[in-house]
């Protein structure tokens, strides 16, 4: 049965694992090992037990097996509060197709980040981004290619 509740500090070293695993698996076929290697000496478990206290991070987890499958977060966007922004989405590799991150995603959408927010912002990486657009995320302005740091900008309004 998975599960989820927030993030906790004593979590951080598995979801490191857990962020690690599933770049360096399932992001590998759409990004370059240093790009993923660089992009990972920014979510350390330091990082995330940091960002925790800005964000609302959330962590699904199967009981059965006792770990954790999928994490994520949502926060103001840029410090506004009419906008927020999902950050740090990631499923374990064995359990992405089974709907774990459209339950994650609907987790986020019932924090009072997005519930207060017009519009919501996801930097979405090559290898989440039909994901994205199946939950209801568009091209920020149209542009539908990647920035400079090789992501999406994809958006979604709250009416």
């Amino acid at each position: 049965m998975i599960t989820h509740r927030r993030f906790e500090s004593s979590d951080a070293d598995e979801a490191t694992s857990l962020i690690a695993t599933t770049m360096l698996t399932t992001n590998i076929k759409d990004y370059s090992k240093a790009y993923i290697e660089d992009d990972l000496k920014h979510l350390t478990a330091k990082d995330l037990i940091e960002r925790a206290k800005d964000f609302h991070c959330y962590v699904l987890v199967d009981n059965g097996q006792n770990k954790i499958v999928a994490i994520g977060s949502i926060g103001p966007y840029w410090g506004k509060e009419d906008e927020s922004s999902l950050f740090n989405i990631f499923v374990l590799p064995d359990y992405q197709g089974q709907g774990i991150g459209k339950q994650l995603i609907q987790i986020l959408e019932q924090d009072s980040y997005f519930k207060r927010a017009k519009r919501i912002e996801i930097p979405a990486s090559i290898t989440g981004l039909k994901f994205y657009e199946k939950m209801g995320y568009t091209f920020k302005n149209g542009i539908s290619q990647v920035d400079q740091e090789g992501l999406y900008r994809l958006e979604k309004f709250n009416n």
